[in-house]
């Protein structure tokens, strides 16, 4: 499995971006996609993340702001990032869990999103 991110950028505090994860290789294999971001000197966290299945989950920082989803013709995952603080500048990574394995550990490239004030 290999993931494609992209859609990172500058916005004012306040607007919106949308981040994609392309997913591609052996996409059956594929439990779950989840988004990190690593703000500089900090861990890299889950933030959302979406089953196979639909189901999603958020950390309780984006909850209500981002919205997580999956597109079924290309399964393409999407991160919709409204009201973006400040706090929400890092770098964003999509991740899989694949099947029978217990952590997310294939990972896409990261994409930087920048949150003026």
């Amino acid at each position: 499995v290999q993931l494609q991110a992209s859609g990172g950028g500058l916005v004012q505090a306040g607007g919106s971006l949308r981040l994609s994860c392309v997913p591609s290789g052996n996409i059956d294999s594929i439990a779950a996609i989840g988004w990190y971001r690593q703000a500089p000197g900090a861990r890299r966290d889950l933030i959302a993340s979406i089953t196979s299945g639909g189901t999603t989950a958020y950390e309780e920082s984006v909850k209500g702001r981002f919205t997580i989803s999956r597109d079924h013709a290309d399964n393409t995952v999407y991160l919709q990032m409204d009201s973006l603080k400040p706090e929400d500048t890092a770098v964003y990574y999509c991740a899989a869990l694949i099947k029978r394995r217990v952590e997310f550990d294939t990972w896409g490239q990261g994409t930087l999103v920048t949150v003026s004030s």
